[in-house]
Order: C-alpha cells, then sequence, then structure tokens
C-alpha cells in the first residue's frame, strides 16, 4: 500500500458520505476523521479500523496491510485526502482505503464537515427561554435562571451536539432535542398552565425544569471543534452525573441569592428526575423512574431521540432503490422507508 495519494491539479467536489454508494471508487476524497483503531487480523497482519465523517453523517473505513507508523501519522480531528472505494459489508457501507495522505483544512471548507441544525440557534434559544419563563414555582425558575445566565453554561448548551452520532449529533443539536421535547410537554401538559393540562396531576413546572436539564452536561461532556467526541470530563464523570452536580452548585447558589433554603424534597426530586431519565440501569441510568414527572421526561425524551432516528434513516441516501434503510444499531432494525402515506414529503 502506498502513504500518499496522488496530487491533482484541482481536486474534485466534495462527494458526501450519505451520496455514495457501493462499488463507488474515489481517486481524491477528503474526509475528518473521527475515531482510528490499529487492529490485528486473524493471520496475525495489521489493520486500520477509522470512522470516517462528514457533515451527513458518518462512514466506516478500513486500510488493510497496515503499519504502526501509518497509524500513528494519522490524526484523530484531523483530515485525511484519501483514494479507495466504497463497499458493502453485511448490509452496511464501508470505505476501503488504497492511499493517503494528510489534507490541509485550509484548501477546503470546513462547513462540509462539521454538521450543523438546519434551524436558526438564536430563535430556537428564544423559543426555549419563552418556555422556562411560564415555570411558575419561584424555586425552579430561581434554579433555572442560574443556568441561563451562566454564560459558559448558555455558549455550550447552544452549540452542542445531543450525542456524539445517535441522534442530533451536530452542531446546535442538544438545543434542538431539548426544544423539542420541551414543546412535546406542552402539547401534553398545557401551553401555559395545569389548566388544559391531559395529565393535570403531573406537575408541569417539574417536568419542564427536568427536561432542560437532563441532558445540560452534554455541554461539557461532548467537544465539536472538528468532530464529535468525548472530553475527558464526559469520560470521567459524564453528563448525567455532572448536571447533578450542577443542580447542587446552582441551588446553592439560589439560596445564597435569596437567603432562604431550597425545598429539600424538591432538590431531590428534581436531582432523581435528571439521574433516571435514560430508564434503565441497562442504558447508564444511576437511577430507574420513581416519579410520574420521571417517567414522563423519560419517555418524551426517548420519543423524541427515537423518532430523530427514524428519519435521518429514511432521509440516508444509501439504499435509496430500497424500502428499508441499513442497520440502525440503537433500534435494534432497519427502517421502512416507504411514505405509504404520502405525507413526508410535504411535512419535510
Amino acid at each position: 500500500m502506498t502513504t500518499a495519494a496522488p496530487k491533482q491539479a484541482s481536486a474534485p467536489p466534495h462527494r458526501f458520505i450519505d451520496q455514495l454508494q457501493p462499488g463507488e471508487t474515489l481517486t481524491d476524497q477528503v474526509f475528518l476523521v473521527s475515531k482510528k483503531d490499529l487492529r490485528t487480523t486473524t493471520n496475525g497482519g495489521l489493520y486500520i479500523h477509522i470512522v470516517f465523517a462528514d457533515r451527513t453523517g458518518q462512514l466506516l473505513g478500513r486500510i488493510w496491510s497496515a503499519t504502526q507508523a501509518q497509524y500513528d501519522s494519522i490524526t484523530e480531528g484531523g483530515f485525511l485526502r484519501v483514494r479507495g472505494r466504497a463497499e458493502s459489508y453485511k448490509g452496511n457501507l464501508q470505505f476501503i482505503v488504497d492511499a493517503m495522505r494528510a489534507a490541509d483544512p485550509s484548501q477546503f471548507d470546513l462547513g462540509d464537515f462539521i454538521p450543523r441544525t438546519k434551524f436558526d440557534i438564536d430563535e430556537m434559544w428564544n423559543k426555549l427561554l419563552a418556555i422556562l419563563r411560564t415555570i411558575k414555582n419561584p424555586n425552579l425558575l430561581a434554579l433555572i435562571k442560574e443556568f441561563v445566565t451562566d454564560e459558559t453554561i448558555a455558549a455550550g448548551f447552544r452549540k452542542a451536539p445531543a450525542a456524539v452520532q445517535n441522534h442530533h449529533a451536530y452542531i446546535g443539536g442538544l438545543l434542538e432535542h431539548t426544544l423539542s421535547v420541551l414543546e412535546l410537554a406542552t402539547r401534553i401538559l398545557g401551553k401555559a398552565d395545569d389548566s388544559d393540562s391531559h395529565y393535570p396531576q403531573i406537575s408541569r413546572d417539574l417536568v419542564l425544569a427536568g427536561i432542560f436539564l437532563h441532558d445540560i452536561g452534554k455541554t461539557v461532556e461532548l467537544t465539536a471543534d472538528t468532530n464529535f467526541s468525548y472530553t475527558n470530563p464526559g469520560q470521567l464523570i459524564g453528563h448525567i452525573t455532572q448536571a447533578a452536580i450542577w443542580i447542587d452548585r446552582k441551588t446553592a447558589d439560589v439560596e445564597q441569592a435569596t437567603g432562604k433554603p431550597f425545598p429539600e424534597d424538591l432538590l431531590n426530586v428534581l436531582t432523581h428526575i435528571v439521574l433516571a431519565h435514560h430508564g434503565t440501569y441497562e442504558f447508564g441510568s444511576p437511577r430507574i423512574p420513581a416519579c410520574p414527572e420521571a417517567f414522563m421526561v423519560h419517555y418524551l425524551d426517548n420519543i423524541d431521540a427515537k423518532t430523530q432516528m427514524c428519519m435521518t434513516a429514511i432521509r440516508d441516501a444509501r439504499n435509496a432503490d430500497s424500502d428499508w434503510s441499513e442497520w440502525v444499531k440503537p433500534l435494534e432494525t432497519r427502517v421502512f422507508k416507504k411514505d405509504v402515506m404520502g405525507i413526508r414529503q410535504e411535512k419535510a
């Protein structure tokens, strides 16, 4: 295997991952390196397992007959200019690299590689704040204010992805996801108070506060400079624990500002909602839901995440001639893409 892809006078336009088809050969293509791993084949040789990315998605890559030196020359979060071919492997697309060299980021548009929400971030942030202002409990309202006026947390909230790859994995994804779940909650619990709630026995204030805070730790768990990956705090602490720590600290700030103790039971239940929002121990939840508000936050969060995964799979250009998407690991299925009611195009 050569270590340098041939240089060309002018590089062809970027071919996006969601456009690639099995059997397609690329002679000069730039990919963002999301992850890399040096592995051993069954006969003892080395190969590089690599995850490529651009703004449309991720693509598994393999570099056969690799060396340690080649592996060391690849930078996670960096860019590679490659020559190779796309292949179908067990129903999923992968890219076999025949030649590679480092790519200079100044020679192409970084916007081609960093996925970003299609919605206006300022507009979404203002909508989120408008919903949170309808919280009536003064203690919860004061606590939320401590978060939204914290410039570092607020800036991170507006930029962060909601995940590395599963759902809303793009700049502004956390804000888009959180706003969507808040809007789902207002459809069920009423837009301004409990008078038009389908479940008047459930605290609208607790649900809204819990939704806003459930993923807020992702503002420091994930980094989104050139690729989406976990930070050291993300690996060591995680977004659920980080949110619980922040709630405790911000509660102390509220007590100092008001000169009054924050109600202990209220603090415990709100923290529980955050700790339980993944629903099961299997999915990393420190606690499982034990109050109705916690169950509601968990299921609304899950509805939004799973629906977004489905729609992403349906929009994926791969398997364009099939009624079925590629395998979606978090859903444990392929998604049936055919629009039997004829509404997706008009609703897009």
